[in-house]
């Protein structure tokens, strides 16, 4: 009997400050280090908070790219990527309000499997429909651009 998977679920986050720059989070019995460096007060134990949030998409994007990949039949191998982030820090600075701070996003992903440039673009385009952090950017303003290419 298969087990069915539900479609919408409510995920749980517990977390805590630790100092003015430091905090923990947790989920799935896992934590996470959100900081800022030392040179703006803090420990260096974890990413920044806007670090972190465009980290995400690194990750989102191997995660569904895969099982884009798996679903159409196409081998994509390990994927490496190279990230350039325009961000107005005007907000973070407190000069002003700032509508869309990270104004760009450039991703790169490289691909070392045996995947050719159609098969990777079939996938880049699969994977730009379920990415839920590349959606998160692209309703929030941001101009978001990723790129595949054979490693």
């Amino acid at each position: 009997m298969a087990i069915r998977q539900k479609t919408e679920m409510t995920i749980k986050l517990t977390g805590r400050g630790t100092s003015h720059a430091r905090s923990e989070t947790e989920t799935d019995g896992l934590t996470a280090v959100i900081d800022e460096p030392v040179a703006r007060g803090g420990t260096g134990e974890g990413f920044s908070p806007t670090a972190t949030a465009y980290s995400a998409l690194i990750g989102c994007t191997n995660v569904i790219g895969h099982k884009c990949a798996a679903k159409l039949g196409v081998d994509i191998g390990q994927l490496a990527f190279e990230m350039e982030v325009d961000f107005d820090r005007r907000g973070v600075l407190l000069m002003e309000e700032v509508d869309v701070p990270f104004k760009a996003i450039r991703l790169l992903v490289k691909s070392d499997g045996s995947a050719g440039e159609t098969e990777l673009a079939d996938v880049a385009q699969e994977t730009e429909k379920y990415c839920p952090i590349s959606k998160l950017y692209e309703q929030s303003g941001t101009n978001l651009t990723v790129t595949w290419r054979k490693a």
